[in-house]
């Protein structure tokens, strides 16, 4: 169960996420105490293992306590909410627990960071839209206005010390005409608040934003904020990073099927000058950064890797100018199928997989026995926000180029909206990883457990390369193929490696079996 109630007090408990989840961290909170929620509405967004996932509450009624902050991990079962009667705050409550984050909800609209995933056996998948009701019922046009622009219109002009002074009469009838004449502040203007002043402390509601700020390095301190009463909202962060990443390859963005353009000829660094520029404001911090989530997931799986798979890597350097040519044909003669040379390497890996099944198969250390994949699911690394994901293309090898192009571009734009649900980041059988985005030649990768082999790409450059004893200028690029060897030897491993080396070299090869 995952509720629990007692005098129409609801209490709803973090429920099993599926995917053998047991616990989850809380990023955002989208409501809090004193708010209306209707049944279904998301309240909160939770980060697993496995993905970023949005919960719906199954209750209606006013939010009494919301049981964890931000940063929390809690375990499946553990109490996440409670719901009472519409307008029947806890005013008992201690302030911690009556106030986790209030402020956070006035900003939920502008700080909203949602996975799009919709929780397995909870809500409709159809949830409406955040509404919530303040008590004290309704607010006048001049309550709504920001308190800044209240105070500023009702705040007394100073008076001179040698200016005649009113009696205590006037004064009292002075103050109370201003208290009851205030002007009315237009919606307009409500939104344009004064900046903070300097040297204050910078106004951050939400903790997601100051997570993302600090993952890339933002100096909040820095930034002008564009959010009521002078807060600064997550698109005033998302602003600096892109100001600070213009002109400099991005690697998430070349993870579909662009993915190997980007690399094909990356610019020479510019040289270092005389003297190392000024490094104020960027002293080192010590810090402890909890190991949570997908960041914990990744190390698990990588350390069971490691620790259980006798993994040997070979690697062969390959002329990847006739693939490049292939793309670009099949680019003008059918711009819409949006085919990329990830799409291409994604089917010479299946026709290298149905040569060599040794490598689609995995290690059944209980059975003692290895089992061979009677279907491909092949994975693909992508470097998102949240880390490192591989999202799987199940039943690659039932689907033509362009039905793998187009099956690598959903996933990858899921995979930078933080919006794959778990089940699309398990179940892989081999794994293509392209480490080439990030400018290098080589890398001996670990393979992802369970799977039995990881085939890896460099950056693709100019290479003097002998053909019919010449040497002449080629685009090269670098494959290395990481496997089990308790699956195959290294004669197996080697023969797919060379399959694909040549059928990068020659892609007309893969026609032969077609």
């Amino acid at each position: 169960m995952t509720t629990t109630a007692s005098a129409s007090r609801q209490v709803f408990r973090l429920p099993d996420l599926g995917e053998g989840l047991t616990e989850a961290e809380i990023v955002e909170w989208k409501v809090a105490v004193g708010d209306t929620v209707e049944i279904d509405q998301i309240v909160v967004e939770v980060e697993t293992a496995k993905a970023a996932v949005e919960v719906p509450v199954p209750y209606a009624g006013t939010v009494l306590r919301l049981h964890a902050g931000a940063g929390t991990v809690l375990s499946v079962g553990e109490p996440l909410i409670e719901v009472g009667p519409p307008d029947k705050a806890d005013e008992t409550a201690p302030a911690a627990e009556r106030d986790v984050d209030p402020a956070a909800a006035r900003y939920r609209e502008e700080e909203q960071a949602g996975s799009g995933n919709v929780l397995i056996g909870y809500g409709t998948g159809h949830a409406t839209g955040a509404r919530r009701r303040r008590r004290g019922g309704s607010r006048t046009a001049d309550q709504k206005a920001p308190d800044s622009a209240r105070q500023a219109s009702t705040a007394a002009p100073q008076v001179s010390a040698t200016a005649p002074q009113p009696s205590g009469a006037e004064r009292q009838s002075t103050i109370e005409r201003r208290s009851t004449v205030a002007p009315q502040v237009p919606a307009s203007q409500a939104a344009a608040e004064p900046e903070p002043a300097a040297g204050h402390a910078p106004r951050v509601i939400s903790p997601l934003v100051r997570r993302i700020a600090r993952e890339h390095g933002v100096d909040l301190a820095a930034l002008s904020p564009t959010g009521p009463c002078g807060v600064i909202l997550r698109r005033d962060v998302e602003r600096a990073i892109a100001g600070a990443g213009a002109g400099v390859a991005v690697a998430v963005g070349a993870v579909a099927g662009e993915a190997l353009e980007d690399s094909v000829a990356p610019p020479m660094p510019a040289p270092m000058p005389a003297s190392p520029p000024s490094v104020t404001g960027t002293a080192l911090t010590a810090e402890r950064i909890p190991l949570r989530g997908l960041r914990r997931a990744v190390a698990d799986k990588l350390t069971r890797s490691r620790s259980e798979i006798p993994d040997a890597t070979t690697w062969v350097d390959v002329d990847a100018t006739g693939l490049l040519a292939i793309k670009d044909t099949l680019r003008q003669a059918r711009p819409d199928l949006g085919i990329g040379l990830l799409a291409i390497l994604a089917r010479i890996c299946v026709a290298g997989l149905r040569r060599f099944p040794e490598l689609n198969s995995s290690v059944d250390t209980t059975r003692a026995e290895i089992v061979r994949h009677g279907h491909i699911n092949l994975g693909f690394a992508a470097q998102t926000d949240r880390g490192l994901v591989v999202p799987v293309v199940r039943d690659a090898h039932l689907m033509t180029t362009a039905q793998l192009a187009a099956e690598l571009t959903r996933l990858t734009g899921l995979a930078r909206s933080g919006g794959l649900p778990p089940a699309a980041l398990t179940g892989g059988t081999f794994t293509l990883n392209n480490y080439g985005v990030f400018g290098v030649d080589g890398s001996t990768p670990i393979i992802n457990h369970p799977e039995a082999a990881l085939l890896g790409i460099g950056r693709i450059i100019d290479r003097p390369w002998v053909t019919d004893g010449t040497v002449v200028p080629r685009k090269v690029t670098q494959l290395s193929l990481t496997f089990d060897h308790r699956v195959c030897d290294g004669a197996a491993a080697g023969g797919f490696l060379r399959y694909v080396a040549d059928c990068v070299e020659n892609p007309a090869i893969l026609l032969a079996h077609v």
